[in-house]
């Protein structure tokens, strides 16, 4: 790792700062060396985060659900390279999609503090069931719990949970979210994340409704709604996910068919 549990720590609280209701931290997902060492040489950066789909689709995985934490460590370590070949590696907090948190969500902590991590997102579902499935509150609490102590044993107390709650994709309500938000942020939580999982959209008026239930401690993907509709709205993070792979694909995808169909194309382009 390379780096003190104390400077890790630093970085932590660095993190957790930017959370602000109104004036969000706002992350642009990276998935390997390479997308992690350009958003990390830009001076708008204030973090940066991975993005599981992203990672695992790098990896010709084609469902994330079905990514080991091996596989998704592995790339998580190859963005903190990117970080460190852009030498932001002290100076940048770095965030980690662990998705479910696997089976021991207190070990997949653990190693990704070993990297260097200094923030997860933890989603409440369980992805070793085929479909995924809602976990009960008391154990998805449990397990936001069980993530927050181990940081706190290995020395990095002020590590950031991005609790992620789908449940609003098992017909749950804007009130479901607030209970379930709650109960992370009492676990130990930093924000709780809404994402329009299966429901697809989420309105503006029910971002309003979540973040003021959860006074503001809200993470919301940037979908639906503009950035400048999100800040009114009074969220704290802002995520694109796995945007930036796909349209980097299709733009991939575009100019490779120039170049095949030998048309209107050149180096300059």
């Amino acid at each position: 790792m390379g780096t003190s549990p104390k400077e890790l720590n630093q970085l932590a609280r660095q993190l957790k700062s930017l959370h602000v209701p109104g004036e969000p931290l706002i992350l642009t997902n990276v998935y390997d060396a390479c997308t992690a060492s350009e958003i990390a040489s830009l001076p708008s950066t204030k973090a940066v985060a991975t993005a599981s789909f992203a990672i695992a689709a790098s990896m010709g995985i084609e469902d994330e659900n079905t990514m080991p934490l091996s596989d998704n460590l592995a790339g998580v370590r190859r963005v903190a390279t990117g970080l460190r070949n852009a030498g932001k590696a002290n100076t940048l907090p770095l965030t980690a999609d662990l998705q479910d948190g696997y089976a021991d969500p207190a070990e997949a902590v653990r190693q990704a503090i070993e990297i260097g991590v200094v923030g997860c997102n933890i989603e409440d579902v369980d992805n070793s069931l085929q479909p995924p499935k809602l976990r009960p509150l008391d154990e998805a609490k449990s397990r936001i719990e069980a993530a927050v102590r181990a940081a706190r044993e290995a020395g990095v107390p002020d590590f950031v949970v991005n609790a992620r709650t789908d449940v609003l994709g098992f017909d749950g309500t804007v009130d479901d979210v607030v209970e379930r938000g709650r109960a992370f942020l009492e676990a130990g939580a930093t924000t709780v994340f809404v994402w329009g999982v299966r429901k697809k959209v989420i309105t503006e008026q029910e971002v309003r409704e979540m973040a003021s239930g959860l006074d503001g401690k809200l993470a919301v993907l940037a979908q639906g709604c503009t950035i400048e509709a999100l800040k009114q709205a009074g969220v704290s993070r802002i995520s694109v996910g796995p945007t930036l792979l796909l349209k980097a694909l299709k733009f991939i995808r575009n100019e490779a068919t120039a170049i095949l169909e030998v048309k209107q194309w050149s180096m300059g382009n």
